[in-house]
């Protein structure tokens, strides 16, 4: 059976999942803390999961949002004795599938297709964070944020007749830790953006009125979906 097209979460999903095996899990629930030894790798089924750091004096930065189907792998495979590199955490409700390190490495080692699977996605996921690096270089801050705003609508956008919904509860704080700044600069570059009506802002989701606008602003580049999002 041919298998090159299938995503490493398709063939995971595949071999591994067993109805009764799946865990639901509730939202803000810590999955492994920085430098936990490595027992799981993860199969988002449903819901949000946010990977990220503390700093030493307790700043919060988050990552990367993983959204349903996504595969969390967060630590050197085929290393002796790996440790966690990041927190994850779940934003709302989730379900999740839990499967053994080891079991995993074999799987990889083992089948030809999920090793080929594995290198497209870390590739794609190279690409991804390099792309995230550009954007905050080279936009500063405001240009980080709209880049930010840019992503969450590929990942979590919802076509509206008010424009594009993100339909992710978002705080201040929370942009502030996407994007590596602070509640008050996020706070004053927000507070810009609605008086420009580029944004509207109601129940802790936001709203993309023009789009454009935040695009011209960054030079945006029209990169392919896979590759301007948060996960």
């Amino acid at each position: 059976m041919l298998r090159n097209s299938f995503s490493i979460y398709n063939l995971l999903n595949h071999f591994f999942l067993k109805p009764e095996q799946v865990q639901k899990v509730k939202a803000k629930t810590v999955l492994f803390q920085e430098k936990d030894s490595v027992e799981f790798v993860y199969l988002l089924l449903s819901g949000t999961v946010a990977l990220g750091r503390v700093h030493m004096r307790g700043k919060d930065f988050i990552l990367k949002m993983l959204n349903s189907n996504e595969l969390i792998v967060e630590y050197q495979i085929f290393k002796h004795n790996p440790h966690y590199q990041f927190y994850a955490k779940t934003l709302v409700d989730s379900e999740i599938l839990a499967i053994k390190k080891d079991q995993f490495e074999e799987f990889i080692m083992n089948d030809p297709d999920a090793m080929n699977a594995f290198v497209s996605w870390l590739s794609t996921s190279y690409l991804k964070a390099q792309m995230k690096c550009q954007d905050l270089i080279m936009n500063g801050k405001k240009g980080g944020l709209y880049s930010m705003l840019i992503r969450l609508c590929n990942t979590y956008g919802i076509k509206t007749d008010e424009g594009i919904l993100i339909d992710l509860p978002l705080t201040h704080q929370d942009l502030a830790n996407l994007t590596f700044g602070t509640r008050e600069v996020i706070q004053r570059a927000l507070k810009e953006l609605r008086e420009e009506d580029v944004i509207s802002y109601d129940q802790q989701k936001f709203t993309i009125k023009n789009l454009g606008y935040l695009r011209k602003e960054v030079d945006c580049q029209n990169c392919a979906y896979e590759i301007c999002g948060v996960n």
